[in-house]
């Protein structure tokens, strides 16, 4: 089993549990199950003790890919949230830029004892903030409810306005019963789930980690003497092209930049579908073409999936669904995003034995299909609380007073 297969196996254990527990024991979770791999996968000396510190990593990462954009929606202003939200994926991207340049310096047993400081740090934090204001409403813990939106909001702030709105949410809300995860194919959950599933599906079948995992490869393939290059080039891209979008989130709105993101995922498989197809053309000056156009392609598809299609999804995830069906809906929609991703690592490389000009148009037609996707069923969630979002989309709700 790979990494891939250990997230995928902690999604499925994890569909009819999360919403039992806090979003608190959720984050400490991964953190101690983080430090664990860390210190099994530098002190290995088996290939079972290395497959148990993977598996670790796994559960910890299936667990985390979901809880942080949830808790994050749930505890900022929605003026504020998009941004926040989309600062998780800015992290990853900084912590996995990173990881590669720490991973070119020291061995990889060294990287794995680093590895436990950020889980540390983690783990430490978790004592001081506060548990998530709506699933304290949901539990009834009216004091504790109000008093972690005091401390999220500030001494000074007026919460009396939010404070009714979650109240009579939930009021709503408690009316029904947990969602479990055969629940979720009702029809009043339809519009909610078939935009977040549909998201995840399109996110993963653009192509994002074929084309990540592959990258030396694909630049080798195109007439590059090394990938290094290409590689150290994707790596650059990635933090200010995702700098750019959270900084946008909260003004231009989910939709817009999800199709200008889409978009640019479009062209950039374009232009590299078009350097293998010069490729096989027997004119010395179109070859030498063929490393700068798929150099271009690369960096304006990771440049582009960076600004929106990394992080959005996951905020539209975080805002759409209910709070009586975060828990399942959430770990499915999780599910799709990473047994997709598994499915794209590992056809990628037979796709591109079989075309690769082809495989690329094809991630380019998706990535079109997503574009009219978002135009179609996508809400704009900017400046909605999530009781609005919640009720606009699901038919159970009323609308907040």
């Amino acid at each position: 089993m790979n990494g891939l297969d250990h997230v995928l196996l902690f999604q499925v254990s994890k569909l009819s549990v999360v919403n039992q527990i806090n979003k608190l024991v959720g984050y400490s979770s991964p953190a101690e199950l983080g430090i664990m791999n860390d210190l099994g996968l530098s002190l290995a000396q088996a290939a079972w003790l290395l497959n148990l510190g993977r598996l670790s990593v796994g559960y910890g990462i299936g667990l985390l890919s979901y809880v942080v954009p949830v808790y994050i929606a749930e505890i900022t202003p929605k003026n504020l949230r998009g941004g926040f939200t989309t600062v998780n994926q800015l992290m990853i991207c900084c912590g996995v830029s990173l990881t590669f340049l720490l991973g070119t310096v020291v061995r990889w047993r060294i990287l794995a004892l680093i590895g436990i400081i950020p889980c540390l740090v983690q783990l430490l934090g978790l004592f001081f903030i506060p548990e998530s204001p709506r699933w304290l409403a949901k539990m009834g813990k009216q004091n504790e409810f109000e008093s972690a939106l005091r401390i999220l909001r500030g001494k000074d702030a007026d919460i009396s306005h939010e404070v009714d709105e979650i109240r009579d949410y939930m009021e709503t809300i408690q009316s029904l019963q947990e969602a479990r995860i055969l629940d979720l194919f009702q029809r009043k959950y339809a519009h909610s789930v078939i935009v977040g599933v549909g998201l995840m599906v399109l996110q993963q079948f653009g192509g994002v980690n074929g084309i990540a995992f592959y990258a030396s490869a694909i630049f080798v393939s195109a007439g590059f003497s090394s990938g290094s290059i290409g590689t150290i080039a994707m790596a650059a891209v990635q933090i200010p092209m995702t700098t750019l979008g959270v900084l946008l989130m909260d003004k231009s709105g989910r939709r817009p930049l999800l199709m200008v993101s889409a978009a640019g995922t479009c062209l950039g498989c374009f232009l590299v579908g078009v350097s293998f197809v010069l490729k096989v053309r027997d004119h010395e000056w179109l070859k030498a073409l063929i490393p700068s156009v798929a150099l271009v392609g690369v960096l304006v598809y990771t440049g582009s999936f960076s600004l929106g299609m990394g992080g959005i999804p996951w905020v539209i995830m975080s805002e759409i669904f209910p709070i009586n069906m975060k828990g399942s809906a959430g770990s499915l929609v999780t599910l799709v995003n990473w047994l997709g991703s598994w499915i794209i690592s590992y056809t990628f490389n037979f796709l591109l034995n079989w075309s690769s000009a082809g495989t690329f148009f094809i991630f380019a037609s998706i990535c079109g299909v997503t574009v009219l996707f978002v135009a179609k069923l996508v809400p704009e969630t900017k400046n909605r609380t999530l009781e609005e979002i919640q009720a606009s989309m699901n038919s159970f709700s009323i609308e907040p007073k």
